[in-house]
């Protein structure tokens, strides 16, 4: 509660401004190497002048040549050398030195430990002098208010005004663009200083008017601020207009202006403008009588001036009155001739625009000519200080317009009162001192009981002064106050004190905004640190009778005590007694006790003592005099430090109660020995080790004071709990009920004390059930005694008055019973809330049983829906309890982690009917479960009775270490296969496997990498059994997930006309070329799926009559499943299941799947062998513009024959495609030994069914599928793969042709036997010799460079040959050349 100095911004990159303004002056290396970038050296350069206190002028002259010669080494203080303005809101500042200038602008950056703070860094340096020789000789910055009708108070943009030797005075933007540029007088501008509106604190004041004043040495001209703030915003609009546009200029209006010759003072270094004031009559006859003499008469009301104030020399201090406007004279003919004078001071237009838009030449000649100059109409001084000797410095006027300081060169700060024109106050010592002002309003909560608090707020006026020489801060009360706050800053510093707000407000436009201006700053260059001075308002009224100043200090006393560690607590006790019983003021005395009863280091029977005594003193005080809300606060204290007490005395009390109700238990004890096995698994898996931090363990003590921040007393008397922040809640339920829960604690006089104390009974459960909940470990490690304390402790709260309603009614729902109800069903501790649920329901059984028993003494047994709910409860929560085991199941090693997903009954049912598959789906995938491994699952569920082998393995738990891993794995599909009994519906096959699929599909996407992800999705699809169910899946999967990617992998392929690399794959559809090769084969499974369920769906139809009929037609035909929930689960409200979804879709068109399947199928061979094609080339513009189009519209398809030259392109594919695949499996042949085929691979470039797609393909694209077969049985031969090429040829249809293209392939081998091969034998040359003309021309017209594979051994080469003739009809042209090799062949191997 005392003045304090806040740093509220930083400056960024001091040293660049620096350099900047600087970097003429050039450094010595060494001297730059000892500079930090943040200036942080000591600096020893005025230390001889801060000790001087004489008036020698020779030693001032001497340090100041010092400070120069330092600053131009730039180790001084460098920043006393250049002009800065800092805008009152704080949000840009401006340093400027000779003619250069750098503004900074305000950025919000976070720094180190996640906090916002304001920074000013450099948004715009540059040059502002355009004359030769002229220099910056004062600056300010003007914030513009905003003029749309929503804004808060936030400036609209600052202007930035600078005047210079010139006598130029130029507005700018905050970037530095020229606005305006005005010369008003040919002298170089002194000062500048601006005005805006304040609200007027009390009726009667004057209101007044915004004004921009400029201080030439013998002129004052005043801007009108209306006329100011219109044109600088017409400048700045056609400063955007022109940027944007180039448009057209719009003259600007005219700057109205007054410019006085201020008389009769030698010189004038700085002025205030104070305003508009009006005499009183008495002054107004006074000045009359002495102007006018005897008979000076005095007509009409007191005229209204504006009074400048200017400081220098003969006289020191100035008063100047202008006259307002053109009133009537006031005074005698002497006044009237003054006055004649005054009014000639005509508004006067400004001159001196510089053009927008005109050319070089023009612009030389304006600035060649000045604009010209008005001259100035003559003010005389009214009266002024004489001192002849003494010279003022600066004068900064109060907010209120009625003091201001003046500073002078012989190191005094005087305090003048400006309304009677004299000096009031003055301070010694002060040697260039630089002042500021600071207003303080009073604080709301001060008045609020006073009687003047209908009066408006008071304010207090404080006079900021900082001596540089000593490097202190200090802060006066005004006008005759003392000393309410010093500061050591350091010596460099600058104080920066604007005196105005915002320009352009007024009194209306001012309601409801929230100005955020800062009075006085104080700038440090060493570190770049800008801080505000904060001052109480009570500071104002403190003095050596103020009660509240003293009490003010015997609070800070207290305070001091309770922050030191190491004082003892009889010490402490007695202290604090003393200080609050001395006291006076209750506000003071409330906040005391507060602070008091919140510290951490005080002991409890301390603070109930302390409290205590002070409320005695309280009690004795005369009731009219006491205050109601303290001694109400005492009371509420004691009361709650009694009962904390009381309850620590009973937990630590060494006897317990006996537990009378073991039989009661018997019907738990069935319960728990039913569920025993599961919750033994769950707590296995709950008890896997896990990271907490000590001060969030539950069984940390509850602190006094933490008790207290959560009770309050209510006005009847009773106790409120305040539901806090969840760990304060455990802590104070652990401290209240876990004694009695493990058994330690007196449970009934727990109960007794609590209720006593007037803690309502619903609170107590509520705490009760979660400290319950909360110690799920605990709790599962001696169930059986804690479900008996439980018991106990549920039935004694009930049996408190206003738990049960006595008027009850069994056949209708309990609010008592309801709450345990909702609480358990919210709860994701499955197992404590079980159990939980059991003790309830046995109470409530009992409770019911014995008041029907009252009533009725019969046989019956009672039903009520109370119990029925309870049954329902149960139900759900042992269901959760087996779903949440199969949830903790932990994933194997290296599977895609995560945590466990938590569920409880309320989760469950506001999922949805989907909401049990999509959790046990999420943990399917956790699992990295293969979906052939759930198939097994669910299929020997079917066969075994899950349960009774459960119980089995948790009894024989552990007996075989070395089986460890697959016993895990067993005791998981048992689990798995418990879970789907007891949800036989929601988790039926068909209902998982689909969750699964969208579950693997959803994941893929997140990372379309994992390809795997997406071929599960597609395997699992496939395991669905309904069609409807598949066929919606399927159609909301492509239009969802798959189209996209697709149609982006398709048009990548189109625009490069081959199989993409990486890098493009990456850019374009999002993964890797692996990963699409993989997705370009899901997606023909998927297609495939669709073609297929439609297949089904239309009833009666072979595949191939498909075409003509669409899904839509007969869907109706195969009865869609019926979905259906267990009878627990009847009441799940929320988002629609997969299921349900997928039966909504419409169905899809068959040919437009099929023409999809085919684009898909022609992507993935392109990428499986890496082939150079343009995939959508290969079909018509209609077959392009049915593509990736909704599966469910029927579009336009391609139809009849088609172009022979596209025939031509899909035929040239085809043939590529098959050559890939024969290349790809000849390297698995030769890597594998034996005569006999290798076995292909089910997927990849090697697949078996590559050849049987194309043909399929070609028949689809209209290739003729002999031609497929035909090349096939070529390249096959012509790779050495005779066995695979055999097979092949009992399919072809035109053995002509296949023989002739043979022919040439068994001459090429041989040729090369012969002729080309590097071990040509005898034999083989005598052949040749032996050979007709005939056949050895033409085995030398060969070119066994064609073949792949050239050498082959001869055996098989005689196999072909027969083959050959086999083939070849006798009337072939051919047929007596392939009986020459036939022999050819035939004589080398006898010979071989």
């Amino acid at each position: 509660m005392s003045c304090s100095l806040l740093e509220f911004c930083r400056l960024q990159e001091l040293r660049t401004v620096r350099d900047y303004l600087f970097n003429s002056q050039k450094t010595e290396p060494e001297e730059e190497k000892d500079q930090t970038d943040n200036q942080l050296s000591w600096d020893t350069s005025d230390w001889e002048s801060a000790w001087d206190t004489g008036d020698n002028k020779e030693e001032e002259a001497t340090s100041a040549t010092t400070v120069e010669e330092e600053t131009t080494g730039q180790s001084g203080p460098w920043l006393q050398d250049c002009i800065v303005s800092l805008s009152p809101c704080s949000d840009l500042l401006v340093v400027a030195r000779e003619h250069r200038a750098v503004f900074l602008s305000a950025k919000w950056r976070t720094d180190d430990s996640g906090r916002e703070e304001m920074t000013l860094a450099v948004s715009w340096t540059g040059t502002l002098s355009t004359e030769e020789g002229e220099c910056v000789s004062s600056s300010v910055c003007i914030p513009l208010a905003s003029q749309k009708r929503s804004s808060t108070g936030r400036p609209d943009w600052t202007c930035v005004v600078v005047g210079f030797t010139s006598g130029y005075v130029r507005f700018y933007t905050e970037n530095g663009v020229l606005l305006l540029a005005q010369l008003l007088h040919e002298d170089p501008v002194l000062r500048l200083k601006c005005r805006t509106y304040e609200i007027p604190r009390h009726p009667g004041v004057t209101e007044q008017h915004e004004e921009l004043s400029i201080l030439y040495p013998a002129a004052l001209v005043t801007i009108d601020g209306f006329s100011l703030f219109q044109s600088l915003r017409a400048c700045r609009n056609q400063v955007a207009r022109a940027a944007a546009a180039g448009s057209d200029v719009i003259q600007p209006p005219p700057l109205a202006y007054k410019k006085w010759g201020l008389q009769d003072m030698d010189t004038i270094v700085d002025h205030s403008s104070v305003g508009i004031m009006t005499l009183c009559v008495f002054d107004q006859m006074k000045n009359a009588s002495i102007l006018g003499g005897f008979n000076a008469s005095v007509k009409g009301s007191p005229p209204a001036m504006s009074q400048y104030v200017t400081v220098g020399g003969g006289p020191y201090t100035g008063f100047y009155y202008a006259i307002e406007g053109s009133s009537q004279p006031l005074l005698s003919h002497v006044a009237l001739a003054v006055a004649s004078k005054l009014t000639s001071a005509l508004f006067s237009a400004a001159s001196g625009w510089l053009g927008w838009s005109k050319n070089k030449s023009e612009e030389e000649t304006v600035q060649k000519q000045k604009p010209k100059v008005e001259p100035s109409t003559p003010l005389g001084i009214r009266f002024g200080l004489p001192d002849s000797r003494r010279h003022g410095e600066s004068i900064c006027l109060s907010p209120c317009n009625t003091l201001a300081g003046v500073t002078d060169d012989f190191g005094r700060v005087t305090l003048l009162d400006l309304a009677r024109g004299i000096a009031i106050r003055m301070w010694k010592g002060y040697r260039d001192a630089q002042l500021g002002w600071l207003q303080v309003p009073e604080e709301r909560g001060d008045r609020e009981f006073s009687p003047s608090a209908a009066l408006p707020r008071r304010h207090a006026l404080f006079l900021v002064i900082y001596a540089p020489r000593r490097g202190i801060l200090e802060v006066w009360a005004m006008q005759q106050g003392p000393r309410v706050g010093a500061f050591t800053v350091g010596k460099h510093c600058r104080l920066l004190y604007a005196g105005y707000r915002l320009m352009g407000v007024n009194s209306v436009t001012s309601q409801g905004w929230q100005l955020h201006t800062q009075q006085v700053c104080l700038l440090d260059p060493i570190t770049g640190a800008l801080r505000t001075v904060n001052i109480p308002f009570h500071l104002a009224l403190s003095d050596k009778k103020s009660e509240r100043a003293k009490d003010m200090h015997l609070l800070k006393r207290l305070t001091t005590i309770l922050r030191s560690r190491e004082v003892e607590p009889d010490i402490l006790e007695s202290e604090a007694k003393s200080v609050l019983l001395d006291i006076k003021h209750p506000a003071i005395k409330k906040q005391a006790l507060e602070s008091l009863l919140s510290n951490k280091n005080a002991p409890v029977s301390c603070l109930t003592n302390i409290t205590s005594t002070l409320y005695d003193s309280l009690k004795q005080q005369d009731p009219e005099e006491a205050d109601t809300a303290l001694l109400q606060l005492c009371s509420s204290q004691l009361k709650l430090l009694q009962l904390y007490t009381g309850i620590q005395q009973l937990h630590s009390a060494a006897g317990t109660e006996a537990c009378s109700e073991n039989d009661s238990l018997e019907g738990i004890k069935d319960e728990l020995s039913r569920v025993g096995p599961i919750l033994q698994r769950y707590a296995q898996l709950t008890s896997r080790p896990s990271v907490s931090f000590a001060q969030d363990s539950p069984d940390s003590p509850l602190s006094v004071q933490a008790f207290l921040s959560q009770m309050e007393c209510s006005d009847d008397g009773g106790l409120k709990v305040i539901r806090g922040a969840e760990t304060e809640w455990n802590q104070l339920g652990n401290f209240l009920f876990w004694g009695c829960l493990c058994g330690k604690s007196p449970l009934h006089k727990v109960c007794d004390t609590l209720q006593q104390a007037g803690i309502s009974p619903q609170q107590l459960l509520s705490l009760l059930l979660n400290v319950w909940l909360q110690r799920e470990k605990e709790v599962l490690q001696k169930s059986e005694e804690t479900v008996r304390n439980l018991h106990t402790l549920l039935i004694a709260l009930s049996n408190m008055e206003g738990a049960v309603e006595e008027s009850w009614d069994p056949q209708s729902v309990s609010p008592w019973w309801q709450q345990v109800r909702s609480t358990c069903i919210q709860s994701h501790n499955a197992a404590a809330a079980l159990l939980a649920a059991f003790v309830a329901h046995r109470a409530v059984k009992a409770s019911i049983t014995s008041q029907a028993d009252s009533k009725l003494q019969s046989e019956w047994e009672t039903v009520s829906l109370e119990l029925e709910q309870w049954v329902v409860c149960v139900r759900q929560l042992e269901d959760v309890l087996v779903l949440q085991t199969l949830l903790l199941v932990p994933p194997p090693q290296g599977a895609a982690g995560g945590a466990a997903a938590q569920c409880s009954v309320k989760t469950l049912l506001e999922g949805g009917t989907g909401g049990i598959a999509d959790s046990v789906s999420k943990w399917v995938f956790r699992q990295n479960m293969a979906p052939e491994r759930l198939k097994e699952i669910l299929q020997r569920r079917e066969d075994q009775d899950a349960d009774d082998k459960l119980q089995q393995k948790a009894g024989e738990e552990g007996n075989d270490e070395k089986e460890q891993s697959k016993e895990n794995t067993d005791r998981t599909a048992e689990l798995m296969a418990a879970v789907c009994q007891r949800f036989p519906h929601s988790l039926s096959p068909d209902l998982l496997f689909a969750h699964c699929c969208w579950e693997y599909v959803v994941q893929w996407n997140k990372d379309p990498e994992e390809a795997r992800c997406l071929c599960w999705a597609v395997e699992h699809l496939k395991m669905v059994a309904s069609p409807h169910i598949q066929l919606g899946i399927a159609t909301m999967m492509w239009s969802t997930f798959i189209v996209k990617r697709f149609s982006a992998a398709a048009f990548l392929m189109e625009k490069v006309g081959k199989a993409p690399k990486d890098r493009l794959c990456r850019r374009d559809v999002g993964m890797g070329d692996k990963a699409v090769t993989s997705f370009l084969g899901c997606c023909v499974q998927l297609l495939q799926i669709l073609m297929e369920v439609t297949g089904v769906l239309v009833k009666n139809q072979c595949p191939l009559s498909f075409i003509n009929y669409y899904a839509d037609s007969a869907v109706e035909e195969v009865p869609p499943p019926e979905l259906s929930v267990e009878e627990a689960w009847c009441g799940a409200e929320g988002p629609a299941s997969i299921a349900e979804l997928a039966l909504e879709q419409r169905g899809v068109h068959y040919p437009l799947v099929q023409h999809h399947c085919l684009l898909a199928s022609l992507l993935h061979a392109t990428m499986t062998f890496s082939l150079r094609v343009k995939p959508l080339s290969l079909f018509d513009s209609k077959g392009k513009n049915a593509f990736f189009r909704d599966l469910t519209t029927i579009q336009l398809m391609p139809s009849g024959d088609m172009d022979p030259g596209l025939v031509s392109l899909r035929q040239e594919f085809l043939l590529r495609v098959l050559t890939g695949w024969v290349q790809a499996i000849d390297d698995l042949s030769s890597s594998s030994s034996g005569g006999g085929c290798p076995a292909l691979p089910s997927s990849g470039p090697r697949a078996d069914w590559w050849p049987s797609l194309c043909l399929e393909l070609g028949s689809l694209l209209q290739v003729n599928p002999d031609i497929l077969r035909r090349h096939l049985v070529c390249e096959l031969y012509n790779q050495g793969l005779d066995l695979r090429a055999e097979e092949v040829m009992l399919e072809v249809e035109d053995k002509d042709v296949l023989g002739s293209q043979l022919l040439v392939l068994t001459g090429q081998r041989l040729s090369y036997s012969l002729l080309h091969s590097q071990s040509q034998t005898q034999a083989a040359m005598e052949l040749l010799a032996r050979l007709p003309p005939t056949l050895c021309t033409w085995l030398k017209a060969m070119d066994p460079s064609e073949l792949r594979c050239p050498l082959v051994p001869l055996p098989q080469t005689s196999r072909l040959v027969s083959r050959l003739i086999e083939t070849l009809p006798e009337n072939h042209a051919q047929y007596s050349l392939a009986l020459h090799l036939l022999e050819a062949v035939e004589t080398l191997t006898t010979e071989d």
